[in-house]
């Protein structure tokens, strides 16, 4: 399925820097969406935040659960008991504007959404209120890509380091 990136005015995709620079200064992230279902990209991407990252204080949004990977569950993200700076979106591009609207409300200074989501709506809104925008890519992707960790999932990072390699006969 190919996600069609229509234009926003006024907002264009933040590149590389500009998405390391949004992620060296995220202390708090909500993730809307979570699923305890562990064959759900958003389960996948909670796991590796938790057990990889010490970066973020995470909370989780899913009004229909009570706790997710040992993490309390709150039903919106005006239930939370603080403003995160960053809310990262794992829900139907249907659902993003409204999504987006919630996030403004509360304050948060970053909308994030994942890999495979673009809504112009959202983005546009998020945007006018004066939020980091971050459309169609993951976070966890991002986070492992900018630290060297994308091998943890199986994938060669291609970070090129001066350690010498040790090689076993």
């Amino acid at each position: 399925m190919t996600i069609v990136h229509e234009p926003v005015d006024g907002w264009t995709e933040p590149g590389a820097a500009e998405r390391l620079a949004l992620i060296g200064r995220t202390g708090t992230v909500a993730i809307v969406g979570v699923s305890a279902n562990p064959a759900r990209p958003s389960n996948f991407v909670a796991t590796y935040l938790l057990s990889s990252s010490t970066d973020f204080e995470l909370y989780f949004v899913n009004p229909v659960a009570d706790e997710i990977l040992g993490q309390r569950c709150y039903p919106s993200l005006a239930d939370l008991p603080v403003v995160p700076d960053l809310v990262d979106v794992f829900r139907r591009p249907a659902d993003l504007p409204g999504v987006a609207s919630e996030a403004i409300a509360i304050g948060t200074k970053a909308f994030w959404v994942q890999l495979g989501l673009w809504s112009s709506d959202a983005a546009k809104l998020a945007h006018d209120a004066g939020l980091d925008v971050v459309m169609d890519r993951c976070l966890k992707i991002e986070h492992a890509r900018f630290h060297g960790g994308l091998h943890r999932a199986g994938f060669d990072t291609g970070v090129v380091d001066s350690r010498r390699t040790v090689r076993r006969a």
